[in-house]
């Protein structure tokens, strides 16, 4: 008509279109990760770096943020279930300033430009369309080729390994409380979505067909071995079938210790923390290792070495819901007693919410673990891989006790270190063990060994 302008209207709203978050490799070769909590839902209002979910890991457990300012649209991964990095979990609407005009949905890897109208100037590409980057890990890799975009929309034919991702989280719970395997299912309903009527017909016919996958009572317990359970089973026999294990243990009189304890609970230096007798068992190692420190070190057989420390990143072994765990207190030989309560206690309180951070389930070099806290006298530990020593502390019992030459009542206690004997012969374990009772026994002989 006369006087419009020709060419392309202008837009007078942002456009909006639909970004799909797959799940990135959080650190060290991840390949899979458990959802545990959503944070957000359908309709939820986000920002970049907002956290919209926790995973699980073979380490630990990670918060993570939004790559996107926008609204979440779907939530593609149910809590409690394993997912492949790679895989879509959540998609979100967000504006697209990128681009001029409608087009066809895009997620997070589809960054081809759109085409030009008929009769519309085409535009010099400018600056590269930014990549959505998770904050504090960084882009999964560095290629800057376009891919074509695709011009037909039917989606791709669906293998059993796929076809998990084409059911609604309500539907994958009810395929795990019926204990029916997903890729098994035939799905009937909409672009190959499995639906409920789909996961109730598989339940009932494996229900009347004595050899049909899955499992065949209700009576039992299955819990999938994955997270941090499934790494500690793996390390665990991986130390026990690779190392050489010698197990030596001692009886302790430690009465001394635990009236130092009271002393210095009643010291206004010791009012603000919490003094326990794992914070003199973890000073007593500290002070053996520095006088042995040969013990403090790993055998590397890939390079034909045995690498000997400086720092002593102590583990303290830690019964989590999700599995043990073995986080650090990083150069713990550099602390004070009351320095190491602190760590102590900002260690466990971690490990017991769940948000140990990665990095401190790495590089120890000597491990404690306290099953006394459970009323046990005592045990055979397993190391932990790449270290060559761990020492376990029993319950602290009233016991009758010979002390100066007459039966007391005493408190004792019972030590038990495994090391690895390629690198750790019997003369050094026996002289570390021994060095780490003289000095519970007699606590004021650690300072003249500091």
């Amino acid at each position: 008509m006369p006087g419009e302008p020709s060419g392309t209207p202008l837009l007078e709203d942002t456009m909006l279109v639909t970004r799909h978050f797959p799940l990135p490799d959080v650190g060290e070769g991840l390949t899979e990760a458990e959802i545990l909590a959503w944070r957000v839902g359908p309709g939820d209002p986000v920002g970049v770096n907002d956290i919209i979910a926790e995973i699980e890991t073979a380490k630990a457990v990670v918060e993570l943020p939004s790559p996107y300012a926008g609204t979440v649209t779907e939530i593609l991964c149910a809590a409690g279930e394993a997912v492949a990095v790679g895989t879509p979990i959540i998609s979100f609407e967000v504006e697209d300033d990128s681009a001029p005009q409608a087009g066809p949905e895009r997620d997070a890897t589809d960054l081809v430009d759109p085409p030009a109208q008929d009769g519309a100037p085409s535009e010099q590409p400018s600056a590269p369309a930014r990549e959505p980057v998770l904050v504090g890990y960084g882009p999964a890799h560095a290629r800057t080729a376009r891919r074509p975009r695709k011009r037909k929309p039917e989606p791709p034919a669906l293998t059993p390994s796929a076809r998990k991702a084409l059911a609604a989280p309500p539907v994958r719970k009810l395929a795990r409380d019926l204990g029916v395997d997903l890729s098994l299912v035939s799905a009937t309903g909409p672009s190959g979505r499995i639906t409920r009527e789909d996961v109730h017909r598989l339940a009932e016919r494996r229900a009347t067909t004595p050899n049909a996958p899955g499992p065949a009572r209700d009576d039992v317990v299955r819990t999938p071995i994955r997270g941090v359970r499934k790494h500690t089973a793996q390390a665990m026999v991986e130390s026990a079938f690779t190392a050489p294990h010698v197990t030596e243990w001692v009886t302790v009189d430690v009465t001394r210790s635990l009236g130092l304890l009271e002393r210095a609970r009643a010291d206004k230096a010791f009012g603000d923390v919490r003094l326990t007798p794992l914070c003199l068992v973890i000073k007593a190692v500290l002070t053996a290792i520095a006088r042995h420190p040969g013990i403090n070190a790993k055998w590397d057989a890939a390079a034909g070495e045995i690498v000997q420390y400086s720092d002593v990143n102590l583990g303290i072994a830690a019964a989590t819901p999700r599995g043990l765990i073995v986080p650090n207190i990083a150069a713990a030989q550099r602390l004070s007693l009351r320095e190491i309560a602190l760590a102590l206690t900002d260690l466990v309180e971690q490990a017991r919410a769940g948000k140990t951070p990665p990095e401190r389930m790495r590089n120890g070099t000597f491990t404690i673990t306290n099953i006394g806290v459970f009323g046990i006298d005592g045990g055979t530990p397993i190391l932990n891989p790449g270290e060559a020593a761990i020492l376990c502390f029993g319950q602290v019992r009233r016991m009758p006790w010979e002390h100066e030459g007459r039966i007391r009542l005493r408190d004792i206690t019972t030590l038990t270190m495994s090391f690895d004997h390629r690198l750790v012969d019997g003369e050094l374990g026996s002289l570390v063990l021994r060095d780490i009772a003289r000095f519970l026994e007699r606590p004021d002989l650690m300072v003249l060994h500091r």
